[in-house]
């Protein structure tokens, strides 16, 4: 696992870092486990774009992941470790003795032919799911239920991992990768280790064209826009934008303006909030 740069022969190789994918080991996903999932391309019921910068890009297939773990104490052999275009992460293919076969999330130093398990009895070893609570403190964990039986919904991300801190009657402690502290639910399973691939913070797109690739389409600056179409636009040359802070197309505060919804239900497990970074700083003439 590792990156790649290019030597600058045109401009798009001039910036241009990818991954090596020293790590995967198979090219073809797992036919049973792919589906056909329909790309709105931004756009609504009614093919009104609801979502900007959003069309094209090449094709793809989904892949189906285990996020739930929920076949448990049967033991299941590390097939392969294989590229997912849906997600930064990689994804290991499991061969369960039942002759079942499953994706999960790979977790960096899994080596294929290796042996993981799932259940409340499994060794602490990296890919192995466990409840929270039968976790070590100190331990790097990813995957992790917010609400039991549902599956992980965070800490999936490549490079990511959760630190368990602390354990206390039902609820454990987790330090998030965004610095957050929170309690969650001792019965809630986690997988152990960090996701894999924590090099793609290092890699660089080099050209527009390669954006495309991914779907995503140009964005252009309020401020050079016209007032009918941001309230940053209009003026005379390099106008700043007249008002005591960014806004986004619609009128609304950027740039750390905070959004989450007020009084939500899962404000009494965080114990203390993520840490903000301040960008007002780039509100300034050309937002």
């Amino acid at each position: 696992m590792g990156i790649r740069s290019y030597r600058p022969y045109t401009p798009g190789t001039r910036e241009r870092v990818v991954s090596d994918f020293s790590e995967v080991t198979r090219s073809k996903p797992e036919k049973s486990l792919t589906r056909h999932v329909h790309r709105p391309k931004g756009r609504n019921n009614r093919g009104v774009i609801t979502c900007r910068h959003r069309g094209g890009g090449h094709k793809r297939l989904y892949r189906i992941v285990d996020f739930r773990r929920d076949k448990r104490n049967i033991p299941a052999k590390v097939a392969s470790v294989e590229y997912d275009p849906n997600r930064n992460a990689r994804i290991s293919l499991l061969h369960y003795e039942d002759g079942e076969k499953r994706y999960i999330i790979y977790p960096a130093n899994l080596v294929v032919g290796s042996t993981v398990i799932a259940g409340e009895s499994a060794p602490f070893e990296v890919g192995n799911a466990m409840p929270l609570a039968n976790i070590p403190l100190g331990t790097a964990v990813h995957n992790v239920e917010l609400y039991p039986g549902k599956g992980g919904q965070i800490v999936r991300a490549a490079g990511a991992s959760a630190q368990l801190v602390a354990k206390e009657g039902d609820f454990v402690t987790l330090k998030l990768p965004s610095s957050e502290v929170r309690m969650i639910r001792r019965e809630c399973y986690a997988t152990i280790g960090q996701v894999g691939n924590a090099d793609v913070r290092n890699s660089s797109l080099g050209k527009a064209g390669r954006k495309r690739w991914k779907g995503r389409r140009p964005e252009v600056r309020g401020s050079v826009m016209n007032p009918v179409d941001h309230p940053h636009g209009g003026g005379e040359g390099r106008a700043p934008i007249g008002r005591s802070g960014p806004v986004t197309p619609w009128g609304k505060p950027a740039l750390g303006y905070k959004t989450r919804k007020r009084r939500k239900l899962s404000d009494a497990l965080i114990v203390r909030r993520r840490r903000r970074t301040s960008k007002r700083g780039r509100g300034g003439r050309n937002a």
